[in-house]
């Protein structure tokens, strides 16, 4: 008898044991050699294969038993979050300081329409639901009645002659001037879609051809580390303000690049006002240099024009003029140590060339939804939207930090002004007015983190989409009176601020989250399901492409852009009008989140121009870290709240999906729902940071 029949050996005993205790002990036959090989028995080949397919099955089934447990307790623990978040009854509104406070009448102008909005669709979808149920039926997109009346002149009774008038009013009066602002959102839809599309291929292109900036190389040696290259006198600045959380890295990082020591100056701008962080940063300053680090400190008493003021107090200093270059980075920002080595040789003899800009990665991009969504977004930014419009126009928004200045440049455009919220673009406008060049670098990284709580995020996208409103109203003249070419001036009106900055947030609120409930109330009026589905899931797919790891995450990064729109569109109101909010600046909130590897290359790593000086410790450093994390969350408690605009339009959306049944449109009831899935999980603050 040949091995292979024999029937001694039938494999390993496995034991599958179910995690719901309401399933029993199963020991299962595990396919052994024999069941790999082919028998000429065919009838047993049959049976064996019948047990691999059983054993299979079963082992899927105790994956998907296992996957089903898990929900009920999910849900239970979702539902007892959001009765604590109702119960508490923080809302947006606890939160409001300063200017907020001051334009609060314009806040309840935007809440109050959208309320009008959500009452008067709870209203029609009765009125609805009682027509459908008198049979009144509706086809998409026209208007069928199922029965013919009897009365002569086609109205059974009071109910009827109502509705019957409702339908006239809805075909002669709202219908058309509906159908005609969804055309225009459309074509502003389409159009903005077409210039996605074409950064898309841009970037697509750069990567074929595999277009980067090269540095010229410079073979002189510096005399005082004897290394070659390009060293010119750099200034670097870290304006900061009450961020205890994260001084710490950001010096430490500034502190380690490598560069000859005579060649650099640090400068720590503190703006803080609370007296605990300017101890904490100045300590830390004076440490430094006690290592034989060149940075110096300093403190505004008169900390006017927010970090635009703070940055043109710091360029007014008499040593200043001795430096070529000044590299900016945010408090949370943690430059690798050859970031100059990579970033200043590109301005050896390039005299036109005013900005080096690098990009941002993050340290925190997987702590939770929130972020991971931020990091589609920036990812798309930095890979398509910097990089193509640095390579064909050398010229794109400053992003405020990681970036490397001339300073003559700066010089040249007027300097750091205090009269918007995004003094990074207003100086780069000007720049580029006065015939300045700019370059991306996407293959430098900077470290920094992303909000990872909602009401932080909130803030800081508030802040960048109504300060380009801002500038815009002031640059205007300047750009049409400028001496660039007309190409460039388009491109910088039409494309730079018109469709990027004010028509985007636009049509996203006013088409999606207006325009949509409204035609499923007025069925006269529709909207294409390519308009509503297939085109935002195909730029979904195309933004996603720079984050391809992201790609799980791509049905909830279009929902949760559209719920964005909210605030994206109330920000940029506000700078066009120049309403109260639009000049409010909040520091975004850090979290400090710097990986233990992060803090062992800083102290481990001994800098080149810092020889003979002792390094710091690093248990204490992580101590000073924790010491101070627990000072602040015992001073100022975090607390998850509610946000009534976001809740009110979920409200919204769920009530046009109910009504969107009885229309049977399928693909539009779908959008409707999870887009008000989506306003609800982000009105209830359930997507980012949860506080216990």
């Amino acid at each position: 008898m040949a091995w292979w029949k024999k029937e001694s050996h039938r494999g390993t005993p496995v034991v599958v044991k179910m995690e719901n205790p309401n399933w029993s002990m199963v020991e299962l036959e595990a396919p052994s050699e024999d069941d790999f090989l082919i028998s000429k028995d065919n009838n047993k080949s049959r049976n064996k294969n019948a047990k691999q397919l059983t054993w299979v099955l079963l082992l899927k089934a105790h994956k998907a038993a296992g996957c089903l447990t898990s929900i009920a307790p999910a849900f239970f623990s979702l539902g007892s979050v959001i009765r604590r978040r109702v119960a508490s009854g923080r809302t947006d509104a606890n939160t409001e300081t300063g200017r907020e406070k001051e334009n609060r009448a314009f806040k309840s102008r935007f809440y109050s329409c959208i309320k009008l909005f959500l009452w008067l669709s709870v209203v029609l979808l009765v009125f609805e639901i009682s027509a459908y149920f008198k049979g009144w039926h509706f086809g998409a997109p026209k208007l069928q009645l199922e029965y013919i009346f009897s009365s002569p002149l086609g109205i059974k009774g009071l109910f009827d002659l109502l509705y019957s008038r409702w339908v006239l009013i809805r075909v002669e009066y709202l219908a058309p001037p509906l159908q005609f602002l969804a055309n225009a959102c459309i074509v502003l839809f389409l159009i903005q879609s077409l210039d996605r599309l074409i950064l898309c291929l841009g970037c697509f292109w750069i990567r074929f051809k595999k277009i980067k900036p090269i540095a010229k190389q410079d073979d002189t040696s510096d005399l005082e580390t004897g290394e070659k290259g390009y060293f010119p006198m750099v200034l670097i600045q870290i304006p900061m303000c009450n961020e205890k959380e994260v001084y710490q890295q950001s010096i430490a990082a500034v502190c380690n690049l490598e560069w000859p020591k005579s060649k650099i100056l640090i400068q720590v701008l503190d703006d803080s006002d609370d007296p605990t962080a300017q101890t904490l940063i100045k300590e830390e300053v004076l440490k430094w240099q006690q290592e034989g680090a060149h940075i110096v400190y300093r403190h505004r008493i008169l900390r006017d024009g927010y970090k635009a003021g703070n940055l043109k107090s710091a360029m007014n200093c008499s040593y200043v003029k001795d430096y070529e270059f000044v590299a900016i980075f945010d408090a949370d920002f943690q430059p690798s140590p050859d970031f100059l080595k990579r970033t200043v040789p590109h301005f050896k003899d390039n005299e036109d060339l005013g900005l080096v800009q690098a990009r941002w990665s993050f340290v925190n991009k997987d702590e939770n939804l929130l972020t991971r969504l931020q990091n589609i977004n920036l990812a798309f930014h930095f890979e398509v939207e910097q990089q193509v419009n640095g390579v064909f126009i050398n010229f794109f928004g400053f992003n405020g930090t990681a970036g490397v200045w001339r300073i003559k440049a700066l010089e040249d455009s007027g300097g750091w002004m205090e009269r918007t919220t995004v003094e990074d673009m207003d100086i780069a406008v000007r720049a580029h007015l006065q015939g300045w060049k700019f370059i991306f670098l996407n293959d430098v990284e900077c470290q920094c983190e992303l909000p990872e709580s909602y009401e932080a995020y909130r803030k800081q996208q508030h802040r960048w989409h109504s300060g380009p409103m801002q500038l815009f109203r002031l640059c205007l003249p300047d750009i049409i009176k400028s001496k660039i070419s007309i190409w460039k001036k388009f491109n910088m009106i039409f494309l730079f601020f018109l469709l990027r900055k004010l028509i985007l947030p636009f049509y996203s609120f006013t088409l999606f989250c207006i325009i949509l409930p409204m035609t499923m109330f007025v069925p006269e009026a529709e909207l294409p399901a390519w308009v509503v589905c297939y085109i935002p899931a195909t730029m979904s797919f195309l933004n996603i492409l720079p984050a391809p790891k992201s790609f799980p995450f791509i049905v909830p990064y279009l929902l949760f852009e559209n719920t964005m729109s909210v605030t994206k569109f109330n920000a940029m109101i506000s700078g066009l009008f120049q309403l109260g909010s639009a000049y409010e600046w909040v520091v975004t909130k850090k979290s400090g989140r710097s990986s233990e590897g992060d803090l062992v290359s800083l102290v481990e790593k001994e800098p080149k121009h810092h020889k003979g000086a002792s390094a710091p410790d690093l248990d204490k450093v992580k101590l000073e870290i924790k010491q101070q994390e627990q000072k602040a969350s015992k001073r100022k408690k975090k607390h998850n709240r509610i946000y009534m605009k976001e809740l009110t339009l979920a409200f919204l959306l769920l009530t046009a999906s109910a009504r969107s049944l009885l229309s049977a449109q399928g693909i539009h009831f779908y959008f409707l729902l999870f887009q008000g899935i989506s306003f609800l999980l982000v009105g209830l603050d359930l997507i980012g940071e949860q506080v216990d």
